[in-house]
């Protein structure tokens, strides 16, 4: 919302773009259940927020733990879900214990030990403070669909690519330690179409994956997949969850 713009101006224009994405979605879907619409809102402000939860939005993600931790805090009499979705930290675990529903980017077994430990901490110190203690935290488990050429990496592992996300073979014993932490709910997978490349193959290789996910883990069903650009071709490949910026909130404000 620029300075000139009115909150009511404002709120008819994310109603028109969020119809339209709607509509999209329920062309897409073909009568099958609705995904998990989760409106990506960084860098812009909270009273966005605050009027997308008016128009019926119930899920926001962010990518960044201290915009995050600010607009939660901001809006914390709102019934929002909020989802992590970039990359995170270890020492950003703590604080997105605080107010996180899910974490779309689980790559790493350390960052599985520091959630684990996080989520532990967090329950403590609501029930030393008398609140109730908090849901298990959703982890999506990030998957990296480049080839290890596309990656830049001679060796394929996600450090040496220089970016987040497991490699295919790594996934299993990933899997195996969110279901084995305490306060961690193993959600499912993540993934974003490598640039270039096609997004309904890259999807396609996702729903397989999943597939040979659940059959070790049944419950892990979920797949977060599809953003502005491609989310019909990531729900024609059964993604549960989009998560969509720029077509329902518009161009991104400068960051200052």
């Amino acid at each position: 919302m620029t300075d000139s713009t009115t909150a009511a101006e404002r709120s008819a224009e994310l109603a028109d773009r969020l119809d339209r994405v709607r509509t999209r979605i329920r062309s897409a879907v073909h009568g099958r259940a609705a995904p998990t619409l989760i409106v990506v809102t960084k860098y812009f402000p909270a009273s966005d927020v605050e009027l997308l939860a008016g128009l019926g939005v119930t899920d926001v993600g962010e990518n960044k733990d201290q915009e995050a931790a600010a607009k939660a805090e901001a809006t914390a009499g709102l019934p929002l879900n909020w989802h992590f979705i970039g990359q995170l930290q270890t020492n950003k675990a703590k604080s997105v214990a605080r107010y996180a529903a899910a974490v779309h980017s689980v790559d790493r077994d350390s960052l599985v030990r520091a959630l684990a430990r996080a989520m532990a901490g967090e329950q403590q110190r609501r029930d030393a403070a008398g609140q109730p203690a908090r849901d298990a935290l959703e982890c999506f488990l990030q998957v990296d669909l480049r080839t290890p050429e596309a990656a830049g990496a001679a060796d394929g592992t996600p450090s040496a690519a220089g970016r987040g996300g497991a490699q295919p073979g790594e996934i299993p014993l990933l899997a195996e330690a969110v279901a084995g932490a305490p306060g961690l709910r193993l959600a499912g997978l993540m993934a974003v179409a490598p640039l270039g490349a096609d997004p309904g193959e890259a999807f396609a290789m996702l729903k397989e994956l999943s597939g040979q996910l659940r059959r070790s883990h049944p419950e892990a069903d979920a797949i977060s997949a599809g953003m502005s650009g491609d989310l019909e071709a990531a729900l024609s490949h059964g993604a549960t969850h989009l998560r969509v910026g720029s077509d329902i909130l518009g161009q991104r404000p400068p960051v200052r």
